[in-house]
């Protein structure tokens, strides 16, 4: 009994059971191929087929449009569907024959813009379809008294693909070119494809609630539940004003805060390491503060120390404010998945996945536009200002809710 007790509280245990560890190489191959794709890709529209501003935001557009047209009704779809394995499988193999085809249209002579539109376009579609089944696959998977410790291990690779992964896609790119990176990317999601393929696991059939739902319900279901109403809100709103952050987050520190190219990385990356710790050490501030204050204690962490942004005069307060409020994000992030995915019936996985993904990529360019208009209004630093403590009201919309007494995942 101590030895099963043991192994409960040790995250690296649930690497040794063969079908969860197939699931988690699954999911940090592809998280890693995702950070190559996002830099390979417009890396070779800039390099290879010379791109302009105008093409490189189209690019952009591509890539995330799918996130606002298909999570919702791709989740609520996937509901419906049994086979949630085999549907990752179909993307992960899909998008791994989208990038292939790039260096061959290129070494052809016949690679257009028009052309890495669409496939930016459609891996975004399939990269949507991986992600709003993967919630359920995980739920079929996981059992709920590991929750928190699976969902550290997966956004435990999801930080290092951040600190590794455009590591990793620019040494490619420069040993490789471009066109030819996009090789060793598919390789990846064919990999990914691999680990999926060979677990084992019940999936649950589609209940009757999953085959009269759909999107309306999924949305009425999250909007009446005070515990996901509420991590909807408050994620929502931090959201909208760290987009308008984000937005200036650069031009600030580089037009008044005279910070190099290369320090910026490093700053950068103090926050990819910043992730890493915050998935090692959330499991333990759950367990002391319960989920509910832990949830809390993210939303918190995460804005906070933004705040030292404005007020930095020099590089030393961006690295503090960059490492804490990743390790905050983190936080947030393993917490509020778990408290989704147990509050959640198991026939709305997706549905409610997807809309939470819906909302959280609508809300992002929002932000950035109101962003470069209060900064071009009141000046850069009183819109940081504004956006640095409006991110920390989001938490309101959590206290005032039942996350704040729970102590345990809601059933």
């Amino acid at each position: 009994m101590t030895d099963t007790l043991q192994e409960r509280r040790d995250p690296p245990a649930l690497l040794r059971r063969p079908p969860f560890r197939r699931y988690w190489s699954a999911q940090t191959v592809s998280l890693f191929g995702d950070q190559i794709t996002l830099l390979a890709i417009p890396l070779l529209a800039v390099l290879a087929i010379g791109a302009g501003p105008a093409e490189m935001g189209y690019l952009t557009a591509a890539a995330l449009a799918p996130n606002l047209i298909f999570s919702l009704p791709a989740g609520a779809w996937v509901d419906r569907y049994r086979h949630k394995r085999r549907l990752m499988i179909v993307a992960d193999l899909g998008r791994a024959a989208l990038l292939l085809a790039i260096p061959f249209l290129w070494w052809a002579g016949s690679l257009t813009l028009t052309i890495l539109y669409a496939v930016a376009f459609a891996t975004g579609t399939l990269s949507v379809l991986f992600e709003v089944a993967h919630s359920s696959l995980f739920a079929s998977l996981v059992e709920r008294t590991d929750y928190v410790r699976a969902n550290s291990l997966v956004n435990g690779s999801r930080a290092m693909s951040y600190v590794a992964g455009p590591s990793l896609g620019g040494l490619l790119v420069q040993v490789f070119t471009a066109p030819f990176a996009l090789v060793a990317d598919a390789i990846t999601f064919v990999a990914s494809a691999g680990f999926l393929s060979r677990m084992i696991v019940a999936e649950r059939r589609p209940s009757p609630a999953a085959e009269g739902g759909g999107m309306v319900a999924g949305m009425r279901f999250v909007l009446r539940s005070p515990v996901l109403r509420a991590i909807l809100l408050g994620t929502s709103t931090l959201n909208l004003f760290n987009y308008i952050f984000a937005a200036l987050f650069v031009l600030y520190v580089t037009t008044r805060l005279h910070v190099s190219p290369g320090l910026l990385g490093l700053i950068v990356g103090a926050g990819a390491v910043g992730g890493l710790v915050g998935a090692v050490l959330a499991e333990r501030v759950t367990r002391g503060l319960g989920i509910g204050p832990a949830l809390i204690a993210g939303m918190v962490v995460f804005p906070a120390p933004l705040i030292l942004v404005p007020l930095a005069g020099g590089p030393w307060l961006l690295f503090v404010a960059e490492f804490v409020s990743a390790l905050g994000v983190m936080l947030l992030d393993i917490t509020a998945g778990s408290v989704q995915t147990a509050a959640t019936p198991h026939e709305r996985l997706s549905v409610v996945a997807g809309f939470q993904r819906t909302v959280n990529y609508g809300i992002r360019p929002i932000g950035a536009v109101l962003g470069g208009a209060l900064g071009a209004a009141i000046g850069v630093r009183p819109a940081l200002w504004i956006a640095t403590v409006g991110a920390l009201l989001g938490v309101l919309w959590v206290v005032f809710s039942p996350l704040r007494r729970m102590r345990e995942l809601p059933a």
